[in-house]
């Protein structure tokens, strides 16, 4: 029988199954969207860090991807908030949040860290971009026979100059410096943006499994590497479909002398994804490590509500925990890269597993967090909408996931029109 407040039906009533002696106002109400919530925010923040591999500590090796994950990372950031969006019953309200931050909760200390961020990315993104704006405005203005779409560039261009036209080597220079600050201070801002959400989780005293100091760490290596892991992939998808154009001579690239060859995008594509490999295989350790560190502590001081833990973690949840998340995305994709002869094709079939392994810590600690009633003796089971029948089913169901996760490829698509993350090495920073 469906329960109803007031003539409406309770959040959370069309996905949770309980068992045993639940309390009767009990929900799973954070569901796929919240699980989706510190992944993409996750996503977000490891991109970044990937990016400021070179642009603050110099990896000369990793210029290419780095310049790829810093134009990926900006795709990713509005999509950071939609998964909120999309779980809040009066979504128009969230705009409270940026309008009125301040640091009395978690959640609204957010609207600060957020719009501080985006102005980080976006700054570094004008700084090393700034070049290539100014040479796009200068060849569009000389071209003759200008068509309705280059004019529309041209007026995009010119705006993205923000009237700063110099292009002489000390001007230059001034944006290599801008463009290492910004990344200097955007790397803790990143993992604060990320940190906090491991925050909001571990500081809910009423829930046991979300309790802990090291939840805000372990959020943000698990960040880092799913970051990481997703620009590799990505990275490697673009190269492909660059060398795909290359062997099938388009048009755009027939006649032009300066088009990539395939040897040459091979080979970039080579060096950059192993070398990103190998620090994607350090924060693994390093996320694995805590992950790991924390259960132990969990069953070394066994609280008093490390009975019902214990069954969550080793019983009810021990596929979706050991086997899905450890096995699968940790443990798997780290002995597919430390064989010797890695390849690209292995290395990017272990950043899918790596990301779903990411995905699964994500499901487990929000999902698995509600799994038990506070009462200690009951539990409650997530059944994911895959078909909706009503728009509440659709937000957090399969269909609200899939539209969080495809919405920063079709960002990027139309980002990249404007910035490109491929250019010549000597026409950026």
């Amino acid at each position: 029988m469906i329960e109803q407040v007031a003539g409406m039906v309770v959040h959370g009533q069309a996905w949770t199954v309980k068992e045993l002696f639940v309390l009767p106002n009990e929900y799973i109400y954070w569901s796929i969207q919240i699980v989706m919530y510190p992944y993409m925010t996750g996503l977000v923040a490891g991109a970044f860090v990937l990016s400021s591999l070179y642009h603050v500590f110099g990896v000369t090796k990793l210029k290419e991807i780095a310049r790829f994950s810093l134009v990926f990372s900006f795709a990713l950031l509005p999509v950071a908030m939609m998964p909120l969006m999309l779980h809040l019953q009066q979504p128009f309200r969230g705009i409270n949040v940026l309008m009125t931050p301040h640091f009395t909760s978690a959640i609204s200390a957010f609207g600060i860290v957020f719009l501080t961020y985006a102005f980080i990315v976006a700054g570094e993104i004008w700084f090393v971009y700034r070049k290539h704006f100014v040479e796009m405005t200068n060849e569009l203005q000389a071209k003759p026979d200008r068509t309705g779409m280059d004019s529309f560039y041209l007026l995009i261009y010119k705006c993205l100059t923000l009237g700063a036209m110099n292009l002489d080597e000390e001007s230059l220079q001034k944006d290599h410096k801008a463009v290492k600050f910004l990344a200097s201070i955007g790397i803790p801002v990143a993992c604060f943006l990320h940190g906090y959400a491991g925050f909001i989780f571990g500081s809910v005293k009423a829930n046991a499994l979300w309790m802990t100091p090291l939840m805000p760490v372990i959020f943000i290596c698990s960040a880092v590497v799913s970051g990481i892991a997703l620009c590799i992939l990505c990275y490697v998808l673009a190269q492909e479909a660059r060398k795909f154009l290359a062997k099938r001579k388009m048009a755009r690239w027939a006649n032009d002398p300066q088009a990539p060859t395939i040897e040459a995008l091979h080979g970039a594509e080579q060096s950059e994804v192993a070398m990103t490999a190998n620090y994607l295989l350090y924060f693994m350790i390093a996320a694995a490590t805590l992950e790991i560190l924390d259960m132990i502590f969990r069953g070394y001081t066994q609280v008093k509500s490390w009975d019902i833990l214990r069954e969550v973690i080793l019983e009810r949840d021990f596929t979706k925990i050991f086997i899905l998340q450890y096995g699968l995305g940790n443990v798997l994709p780290f002995i597919l890269m430390m064989l010797p002869g890695r390849t690209v094709r292995r290395t990017t079939i272990a950043t899918v597993l790596v990301l779903f392994g990411v995905f699964m810590m994500r499901w487990n600690v929000v999902i698995g967090g509600q799994a038990f009633s506070l009462s200690f003796a009951g539990f409650m089971d997530y059944h994911l909408p895959i078909i909706p029948h009503d728009m509440e089913t659709f937000k957090e169901g399969l269909f609200g996931a899939l539209t969080v996760i495809a919405t920063p490829f079709v960002l990027f698509w139309f980002l990249a029109k404007v910035v490109p993350p491929f250019l010549k090495g000597d026409e950026l920073h």
